[in-house]
């Protein structure tokens, strides 16, 4: 009778596995999401291997090509980068979108009305501290219920990415709106954008920068080893006389913080100018980023450049294939998916029930 109440298929938490098995979990998974990826490209009537080369040529064959990929890898690692101590500590900061649009938002003020009266590295300066402090007080508001009444995160700081697009759309079409009827907001003058170094605005820099930073933080601090302990153990972290309410509230400051330059770096190094959809999905897609690392600061440097060569790739292969823009969303989202699951079978192994014996798969 016990046996017939046993799950025919049951979960296992693996111990550990090899580090060779791993990477080939890994590896063999992006595999298998490439050839997948292959059936929209033939429904489309297209050769599939023509168009990975057309998307490798794309992103990477010249510079100008590569230099448009780091621009777009930049913010997907920075946003990784700052919603990981987060994770790390099971606090599920959903609100990366809203904290990059309170960034961009506050650095886009004195790029509008204080550029003619501060000079350009001064201005620059301004405008990166007032963007992370306004993606840290935006950010520091969920924390602040979760520490004080446990309030549920994941919705609290989904909701205020939509708050945040909101004040934008109004500024867009009211107090900040250049032209009237036009629903824009007037691009930057030169005075308030980064300036360039080897082709990419320098906010590359500040993305490596932030990596070191970042791993230094997580690795070899104290309040990076706090984080560590909340994310085991709550009951524990207490008991060793942690202060638990104000870590969490630090930590969420210092990622509303790193989003808040995102948003700056968006708007002053790439878009010049702020409209309500400025991080373009960049929060979302980094939470992808940050679990396919492990919360690995130097990991998400390369798939940070995964997903920046497929969405600049897909561009030249609309172009050059007259293949749909959803084609290469579609290849994005199995890879994301299968790289993700290769995650899930390296933490946890399958049970089935056998009449004789158990086997594991």
């Amino acid at each position: 009778m016990a046996e017939d109440r046993t799950p025919f298929i049951r979960l296992a938490k693996r111990a550990e596995m090899d580090r060779r098995k791993v990477w080939a979990i890994r590896v063999g998974s992006i595999i298998v999401a490439l050839l997948l990826g292959c059936i929209p490209m033939m429904l489309t009537g297209n050769d599939p291997f023509a168009a990975y080369g057309v998307i490798i040529q794309g992103s990477l064959s010249r510079p100008i090509y590569f230099r448009q990929t780091v621009k777009i890898a930049v913010p997907l690692l920075c946003c990784a980068l700052a919603i990981a101590p987060c994770f790390k500590m099971r606090f599920w900061n959903i609100g990366a979108e809203g904290q990059i649009t309170m960034g961009a938002m506050a650095a886009t003020y004195f790029a509008l009305f204080w550029a003619d009266r501060i000079p350009h590295l001064p201005l620059l300066v301004i405008m990166f501290a007032v963007g992370a402090l306004a993606g840290g007080i935006w950010a520091l508001i969920p924390a602040f219920f979760k520490a004080r009444w446990n309030t549920n995160e994941t919705l609290f700081t989904l909701m205020m990415n939509y708050i945040a697009i909101g004040i934008v759309a109004w500024l867009q079409g009211g107090p900040w709106e250049g032209r009237k009827g036009s629903q824009l907001i007037p691009m930057f003058s030169d005075n308030a954008r980064l300036p360039q170094v080897l082709g990419v605005h320098c906010g590359w820099i500040i993305a490596l920068i932030l990596v070191l930073l970042m791993y230094v933080y997580m690795n070899k601090t104290k309040q990076g080893y706090e984080i560590a302990v909340i994310g085991d153990s709550v009951n524990t972290a207490r008991y060793a006389g942690m202060n638990v309410g104000w870590i969490i509230m630090r930590t969420m400051f210092i990622s509303g913080a790193i989003s808040g330059i995102v948003g700056f770096m968006i708007v002053s190094g790439a878009n010049f100018t702020l409209y309500k959809g400025v991080a373009n999905g960049v929060g979302f897609t980094s939470i992808s980023i940050a679990w396919l690392s492990q919360l690995n600061s130097f990991a998400m440097i390369v798939i940070s450049m995964m997903l920046a060569v497929l969405e600049k790739g897909a561009n030249t292969l609309q172009t050059k294939m007259q293949v749909p823009a959803s084609i290469s969303d579609i290849i994005t989202g199995i890879l994301l998916f299968a790289m993700l699951s290769s995650e899930f079978f390296i933490s946890y192994r399958i049970i089935f029930r056998h009449k004789d014996k158990e086997e594991d798969a």
